[in-house]
C-alpha cells in the first residue's frame, strides 16, 4: 500500500516543484497537493493521509494553525512543517503541532529521508492497538524548542561550542541539570565544570543533545503523573542505562555514531512510560500496582490494558520526532530484542544489555528485565557478558554519588 502524503502551500510553483522532487517516489507514495489550510482540511475530511507537509507562512491559516487542527482532528497523521530562515523565531515558539521542522531550502533527499524516518515505524509497529491508543492520548510531546535551537545552531556554518553553551545558558533549569550531571561521578571528570560551554566541550555534542532531550521530557511530568510513576527512579535508571549502553558499545569497538546513539537510546528507552503516566494516569496506575503485587509481568499488564507496551509507545514518539531509526528500534525492542527483524551488534544490543544489567544491579531481576540469552547467543556476543558486567559495575560504582 502506498504512503499517502499531502503537501500544502499557497504558491502553485512550490507545489509543482515538490511534485517534481518526489517523482522518483511515485511507486511508493501517492502525493496530493492543497493550496492552503482550508483546502487541506477539506481533503483530510474526505480521505485519509499518512503525512501532511505544510509551508509555514500562508495567508489566512498559517502552517502552525493548520497542523494544530490536524493534530486535534487526526492525531495519527505525521505532521511536518517547512519554514524559511525568517520564520525561525515563529517556529521555536510554535513547535508543538509539528513532529518535524525542516528549514527551506530543503533538498529532495532531506525531505524524502524525513518522511521515511517519520513513517518507518508504521512498518515496524503496524499495530492497530497502538494507533487506537495514540488517538486517546491528549498530547504527544513535540520536540522541545531548546533541542530544535541546538540542532539549528549545529547546522549553522558559524556554529561553535560557546554558542551552543550560550543557548543552554538561557534555560536556567536546564543549565542547572546539565551541570549537576556533568559534575556527577557518573561522567568521571576530576575538575569542576562551571559553565554549559565547558560541559559541551567535555561531554560532546551528541551527549549534550541526549541530555537536553531527556531532561525536557522528564520536566514535562506533572504532579499527577509523578504520583503514578517513581519518576526519580526512572530518571536514574535511564541515565545509568545510557551510560551502560555507551560503555558496552565502546567496549565492542562500535563506530562513534553507534556509541552516541546507544547513549541517547538508553536515556530515552522508557519515554513511553512517561507518556502513559501523563495521559492515562488512572489506567497506568492500575497496571503498575496490579501485577507487581503478585509478581506478574508489567509488560503483559500493559498489553492487556492498552493493547501495546510502553516500549512501542515510546518508539512511536521517537519515530515521529525523526530520531535515528536505530534509536527508535532500540526503544521498541529493548525488552524483546530477539523479535527485532535486524540482528546485529549495535544500539539495540547495547541498550538491551545496559537496561537489563542496570535492573540486575538494583535487584530488579523480574521476568520483564531478563537478558535475552538466545539473542546474545545468535549475535555471538554472549561470551562478552562478564566483561560488560564488570565495566558496568565499575561505572555504577563511580556514579553512586550522583544526584540524577
Amino acid at each position: 500500500m502506498k504512503l499517502k502524503i499531502l503537501f500544502v502551500d499557497d504558491e502553485p510553483h512550490v507545489l509543482q516543484g515538490l511534485q517534481r522532487m518526489m517523482r522518483s517516489m511515485r511507486d511508493k507514495w501517492e502525493i496530493t497537493t492543497a493550496a492552503g489550510g482550508p483546502e487541506a482540511l477539506d481533503l483530510l475530511s474526505r480521505q485519509s493521509f499518512d503525512v501532511v507537509v505544510s509551508d509555514m507562512r500562508m495567508p489566512g491559516m498559517d502552517g502552525v494553525q493548520l497542523l494544530g487542527e490536524v493534530q486535534k482532528r487526526y492525531p495519527e497523521v505525521v505532521r511536518i512543517i517547512l519554514s524559511g530562515q525568517s520564520d525561525q523565531e515563529m517556529v521555536l515558539q510554535s513547535v508543538r503541532p509539528a513532529h518535524q521542522y525542516l528549514a527551506k531550502p530543503c533538498s529532495d533527499e532531506v525531505l524524502k529521508s524525513s518522511i521515511e524516518r517519520s513513517c518507518g515505524l508504521r512498518n515496524l509497529l503496524a499495530n492497530k492497538s497502538l494507533k487506537q491508543l495514540i488517538s486517546r492520548i491528549d498530547s504527544i510531546p513535540s520536540l522541545p524548542a531548546l533541542y530544535l535551537e541546538i540542532l539549528q545552531e549545529l547546522d549553522s556554518p558559524y556554529s561553535s561550542i560557546h554558542k551552543i553553551g550560550a543557548i543552554i545558558s538561557r534555560d536556567i533549569g536546564m543549565t542547572a541539570k546539565i551541570l549537576q550531571l556533568v559534575n556527577s561521578a557518573f561522567f568521571g571528570y576530576r575538575r569542576h565544570v562551571s559553565s554549559p560551554a565547558q560541559a559541551v566541550e567535555l561531554l560532546g555534542l551528541e551527549t549534550i543533545k541526549a541530555l537536553v532531550l531527556s531532561v525536557k521530557i522528564f520536566s514535562q511530568m506533572d504532579r499527577s503523573s509523578m504520583r503514578v510513576l517513581a519518576v526519580d527512579r526512572i530518571w536514574a535508571h535511564s541515565l545509568a542505562t545510557g551510560v551502560f549502553a555507551r560503555t558496552i558499545a565502546t567496549a565492542e569497538k562500535c563506530e562513534r555514531a553507534v556509541v552516541d546513539d546507544a547513549f541517547m537510546g538508553g536515556m530515552l528507552h522508557d519515554a513511553g512510560k512517561l507518556i502513559l503516566a501523563a495521559n492515562l494516569s488512572r489506567q497506568y496506575k492500575e497496571v503498575l500496582t496490579g501485577p507487581r503485587g503478585n509478581g506478574g509481568s508489567v509488560l503483559e499488564a500493559e498489553r492487556q490494558t492498552f493493547g501495546v507496551t510502553h516500549a512501542e509507545v515510546g518508539a512511536y514518539l521517537l519515530a515521529l520526532w525523526g530520531l535515528p531509526f536505530n534509536i527508535v528500534e532500540a526503544t521498541a525492542f529493548h525488552h524483546i530484542p530477539g523479535r527485532c527483524p535486524h540482528k546485529e551488534l549495535g544500539v539495540l544490543s547495547a541498550v538491551h544489555a545496559g537496561c537489563s544489567l542496570e535492573h540486575a544491579l538494583q535487584g530488579e531481576e523480574d521476568a520483564d528485565n531478563q537478558l535475552d540469552v538466545a539473542y546474545l547467543t545468535e549475535l555471538k556476543i554472549l561470551h562478552r557478558l562478564p566483561d560488560w558486567q564488570d565495566l558496568c559495575q565499575q561505572a555504577a560504582s563511580e556514579g553512586e554519588g550522583h544526584d540524577g
